[in-house]
């Protein structure tokens, strides 16, 4: 039996920080405590660094069909770049098209994924059809451990409307599923993008114009009426602005469960990115909801220290330069997305902990632990003691370096936080007991990443 033991490191839980050593026992964690006495195999010095539990990003789109094109990462080029971030555990969304049944999605993930995944991996279910058929394969989607789902409210192929969204959100409460819905307000959006059309306003920066925060926060007071009404708990997928927030407090002091999740690029970056002159600069920001004015990111890390935010994932969704010019004549054809499975654990630290913006425990429970919680994969992920996986990022705060994309793995010719400057940097990654990531390089020469089959929500 292999054990290996990271010896004087600071172990950050939810709850707070503990210098401590962990001992790993073939996959598992077998015992956390300070000044461990052990035989173990090999002993790794960690002192001065940081370990956190194994991240999970519970947001990512990988092998995906868009906007006439397929994502640039598939599993094995995504996964890679986000075990190299410290991100141990993704779920990606299962798609099937309209008309497609829930198992066909759910057979075609797998084969995207199944043998191709450096890291561990699970799949919501898009819900993009509402009918008896779709209503009676929800029981086995649970049976074969997918206990989340997805809707959207915008996107003529994939939205559902109001009623179907009603009956689906029913179905789901009396099953204990739980699901995330992408709020903004379809209509209004097609007849603010047929102005712009109309009037010639074909660039880049159309695209803010014509997705504005206040047609996301309508979304979202609509979606948690009928959520209401359905007496369901539901997650709000990438939050970018104060007044959406508004709606989830409303929503919360009536009584109503809701989860919300935010991303990066919402907290880091700000709306001048599509108002470059430059087209291609410009149009690598283009993602749904769209980057917003920089008043929203105070309100987004006020919230999310307050706690009213639940999770930082990535919304990953990348695509080459190359594909971001399929929209050079008209801003709806620029696929929307991007990358930042890599950069999410160190640009979280270095702006948010480092800054003093949030403390290294909340840190923990927005990359980790409510993740790991509200998608049904607690305490096996999302928490360094003994019986969970040996999922560790070792986080040491003397490597700082510049990001810069021609240092990230990812299968993208750019990175939107080009030139950001990390306080510390992502020193080893172990996934299941195994040491994974070194010093930046991915150890690993082939996938190992297993699926995980998960329970229900204990967030």
């Amino acid at each position: 039996m292999a054990t290996h033991l990271l010896k004087g490191g600071v172990v950050v839980s939810g709850s707070g920080t503990k210098r401590a050593d962990i001992l790993i026992e073939n996959n598992k964690i077998a015992a956390v405590g300070r000044n461990l006495r052990c035989a173990a195999d090999a002993v790794t010095d960690v002192t001065g660094c940081i370990l956190f539990p194994g991240f999970i990003d519970a947001h990512t789109h990988f092998d995906l069909d868009v906007a006439g094109t397929t994502t640039a990462d598939n599993f094995y080029t995504g996964s890679r770049a986000a075990l190299r971030g410290g991100t141990t555990t993704i779920i990606d969304f299962a798609c099937p098209n309209k008309g497609e049944s829930l198992h066909h999605g759910l057979e075609l993930w797998h084969q995207k994924a199944d043998g191709k995944t450096f890291c561990d991996y699970s799949f919501h279910m898009t819900i993009d059809d509402w009918n008896e058929s779709i209503r009676a394969e929800l029981p086995d989607m649970f049976a074969q451990g997918i206990s989340s789902f997805k809707m959207y409210m915008t996107y003529p192929a994939m939205m559902v409307g109001d009623r179907d969204l009603y009956w689906a959100l029913k179905e789901l409460k009396s099953l204990g599923g739980i699901c995330g819905v992408h709020c903004e307000n379809a209509g209004v959006i097609d007849g603010m993008i047929a102005e712009r059309k109309a009037a010639g306003e074909l660039g880049p920066d159309s695209h803010p114009l014509t997705r504005p925060p206040y047609l996301e926060a309508e979304a979202v007071s609509r979606l948690l009426r009928i959520a209401q009404a359905a007496q369901c708990p539901v997650v709000i997928v990438h939050l970018t602005n104060r007044e959406a927030l508004r709606e989830v407090e409303h929503a919360r002091q009536r009584g109503q469960t809701v989860y919300v999740e935010t991303c990066p690029q919402y907290l880091l970056l700000d709306e001048s990115v599509y108002f470059n002159p430059d087209w291609s600069s410009a149009a690598r920001y283009v993602c749904a909801p769209p980057i917003r004015a920089k008043e929203e990111q105070d309100a987004l890390w006020k919230a999310l220290r307050r706690g009213e935010i639940q999770t930082i994932s990535t919304d990953h969704c990348s695509f080459t330069l190359a594909q971001k010019e399929l929209g050079r004549e008209d801003f709806t054809r620029i696929p929307g997305g991007l990358p930042g499975v890599e950069t999410r654990g160190e640009l979280i630290y270095s702006y948010g902990v480092a800054r003093k913006r949030i403390s290294a425990a909340r840190m923990c429970r927005l990359l980790s632990e409510n993740p790991a919680k509200l998608y049904g994969l607690f305490p096996r992920k999302g928490i360094l003691r003994p019986g969970s996986d040996a999922d560790i990022v070792v986080y040491d705060p003397g490597l700082s370096h510049v990001i810069e994309a021609s240092d990230c793995v990812a299968n993208v010719d750019y990175n939107p936080y080009e030139g950001f400057v990390t306080a510390g940097g992502i020193r080893q990654v172990w996934l299941n007991g195994r040491l994974c990531v070194n010093q930046g390089t991915v150890l690993d020469e082939t996938p190992q990443g297993q699926f995980i089959a998960r329970g229900k929500c204990s967030l």
